[in-house]
């Protein structure tokens, strides 16, 4: 891990922001070898490679006949069906002006060159005719086609989904080596909150927050370490940083990153350890904080609901993939959407809208946003299916194309 030796107290752009801590943090080294079906979702380790061609022999594309393309002309089309050949059975070298009844996945005889589909042909006894004009070479994998041995099949840094998973399996592979999962503290901050299943007393809601963090991350591939609910106090702030940078790789808290007397995050962290960057041009999700506790990174998040879901789909995301060994580009996908509302009173931060996706009026997808702006509503986080990315004092108009950012990525 590399730390930054100038805090970046300035208000940065979302991008600014994400490069900042992206540029702090390294991936994990720890490995280990887990077997392939307790593999999914498991960041790879090492490459791995095919020690077999895939597929291992020539092989029938389809269910049909195997013949020599240049016995058709010599015997009319007519041959007799010499041998029978099911997927898992290997015949014999194919005689000239005989065929062989071969099924899909069958390895071709040696001295065919050609399979015809069943349907193309007509079966009477133990003859066969075949048409003429069938082409010379078709329905025939080849040794190789798939994979070649000796191939790079899936690199260091891939995030293994079912595919992966059924390549693997496919050259054979019984186990492969990942990185341990990341460990994620997670606390809450806050006197006012209970948890679910208790009587809420006066002044009291319930902590939201430390459920979806725990899904979130969850969702990423993560082994959650759960501080609990944090009192709005500087002691009780600094014992539950220390705990989480002792027992864990990263630390996510909701709340307590604001200005405000109760906001005990900020000094905390800087008593402990580092402050590198507060303030991000964005709403919702302004306050922001990140630093280092002793090499572990800390990320602080607004405690309202929606900001907190959105910083830490823009921001805990990338930080999270990386620390986990992910390689290449971590930005979420963004797809170009027709606005179907107008937005005239934009903010002079970039904004980051619930919003989902619909059909208009003339049958063609467009993009509805959340009615309301406020970051305490969290039933607008199960309505919408994405956020949309305004630019800093963008006025829209039904009909334009804005960027929407899918919650299937992010959360991913």
């Amino acid at each position: 891990m590399t730390t930054s030796n100038a805090p970046r107290r300035q208000i940065l752009s979302k991008q600014e922001a994400v490069d900042f801590v992206l540029a702090q943090v390294a991936p994990l080294t720890e490995m280990e070898i887990v077997l392939l079906d307790a593999a999914l979702g498991r960041v790879l380790a090492q490459p791995l490679v095919s020690a077999i061609n895939v597929p291992s022999w020539d092989n029938s594309a389809m269910d049909g006949y195997a013949i020599r393309h240049a016995d058709l002309a010599a015997h009319n089309g007519q041959l007799p069906v010499a041998q029978r050949i099911p997927a898992g059975s290997i015949g014999v070298a194919l005689e000239p002006g005989t065929a062989a009844r071969i099924f899909t996945g069958a390895p071709i005889p040696a001295g065919a060159d050609t399979v015809v589909v069943q349907e193309n042909c007509e079966r009477d006894g133990e003859w066969v005719r075949i048409p003429l004009d069938c082409k010379a070479g078709t329905n025939i994998r080849c040794i190789g086609e798939d994979v070649r041995a000796g191939a790079e099949i899936c690199a260091a840094g891939t995030r293994l989904a079912p595919q992966h998973l059924g390549l693997a399996a496919t050259i054979g592979a019984a186990q492969v080596t990942v990185y341990r999962r990341l460990r994620v503290a997670v606390l809450t901050t806050g006197d006012e909150l209970a948890q679910p299943g208790e009587a809420l007393q006066p002044g009291q809601i319930y902590n939201s927050n430390q459920f979806m963090l725990h899904g979130m991350l969850r969702a990423w591939g993560c082994e959650v370490v759960e501080i609990g609910i944090v009192a709005d106090s500087r002691e009780a702030t600094v014992a539950a940083l220390q705990r989480g940078a002792h027992t864990a790789d990263l630390i996510i808290a909701s709340g307590g990153v604001s200005v405000g007397e109760e906001d005990h995050l900020k000094p905390a962290l800087e008593e402990l350890g580092s402050l590198a960057l507060w303030n991000i041009n964005i709403r919702p999700g302004k306050p922001v904080a990140f630093g280092t506790i002793a090499g572990t990174p800390v990320l602080g998040t607004p405690g309202n609901p929606v900001s907190l879901f959105v910083t830490c789909c823009l921001f805990a995301r990338p930080l999270v993939l990386r620390r986990q060994g992910i390689s290449g580009d971590l930005a979420p996908r963004v797809l170009k959407i027709r606005a179907g509302f107008a937005w005239t009173k934009p903010d002079k931060r970039a904004e980051f809208h619930r919003a989902r996706l619909q059909t208009g009026a003339d049958g063609e997808l467009e993009v509805a946003v959340f009615p309301t702006r406020s970051s305490a509503v969290v039933s607008s986080l199960t309505w919408a299916d994405g956020l949309i990315e305004l630019a800093p004092r963008r006025v829209i108009a039904p009909g334009e194309m804005v960027d929407f950012l899918p919650f299937a990525d992010l959360l991913h």
